[in-house]
């Protein structure tokens, strides 16, 4: 089977913070005033700048991530956090990087981090549930996935990453009904149709895992059929004829 992971590109920027300033109405307590609104100025000019460091180092850890210089990443984002702790977009790149270290209880603190400070991120949810997914804990994994859709219904990955999950709970059908909302979005997506095809190989359905395997390889040709000769999904019908046909 195949899943997918989601990364969160830069966020938002600073833009104009201090204007209407010049506005600010006179009154007998005006020195006073001004005392206050010089100090509200500063605030906010060192707002700004934090907001811009930190947005500096988010860019930094990114690019960083990119080239898979992992810890020189994760030392970025931290650098970012320790400056807007508040910085959702920094904690869920954390966590993908640890992801891909393998460092997968660290990298669900880091999800859960930005579900604290952020609990409407669908980015958040759906890296929380491919990470439970890689630790076989598919009940929790699920959860995760149904998170990031009721955020985002039209996620059509986490629609492909939830069947996976029902698939390894043994409920197929509910796995197939998932697949095919994922299919109904992106009708062209040959991980959902890769994965419907292993669900039916699993129940020994010849038929369907053939149909559902052959627009897996049409649409990516080169790899499925590859894949399929290997994954274990297909052990109770690797013998079959029209297996073998497709496949060679």
């Amino acid at each position: 089977m195949v899943n997918w992971r989601c990364f969160v590109a830069s966020g938002f920027f600073i833009t104009t913070l201090l204007s209407g300033c010049e506005n600010w109405a006179k009154s007998s307590g005006q020195n006073s005033n001004q005392v206050i609104q010089e100090i509200n100025v500063a605030q906010l000019i060192t707002e700004a700048n934090d907001a811009q460091k930190a947005e500096g180092l988010f860019n930094q850890g990114n690019h960083l991530f990119n080239l898979r210089r992992y810890n020189e990443a994760i030392a970025a984002y931290d650098k970012a956090i320790s400056i807007k702790s508040n910085r959702a977009e920094a904690w869920i790149n954390k966590g993908n990087v640890l992801t891909a270290l393998q460092q997968y209880q660290d990298a669900l603190k880091s999800y859960d981090e930005s579900i604290s400070v952020q609990p409407n991120r669908h980015e958040a949810w759906f890296n929380k549930g491919n990470v439970l997914t890689k630790l076989q804990r598919y009940q929790e994994a699920l959860a995760s996935y149904d998170k990031a859709i009721a955020i985002k219904p039209d996620k059509h990955e986490a629609w492909i990453n939830r069947g996976i999950a029902l698939t390894k709970l043994q409920r197929y059908q509910e796995a197939l009904a998932s697949y095919d909302r994922a299919i109904a979005l992106q009708p062209n997506k040959h991980e959902a149709y890769y994965n419907k095809a292993c669900t039916y190989a699993l129940q020994n359905n010849t038929e369907f895992a053939v149909e559902n395997l052959q627009k897996a390889i049409k649409l990516f040709p080169g790899k499925y059929d590859k894949l399929a000769k290997t994954d274990l999904d297909f052990e109770k019908i690797r013998t079959q004829k029209k297996f073998q046909e497709l496949i060679r």
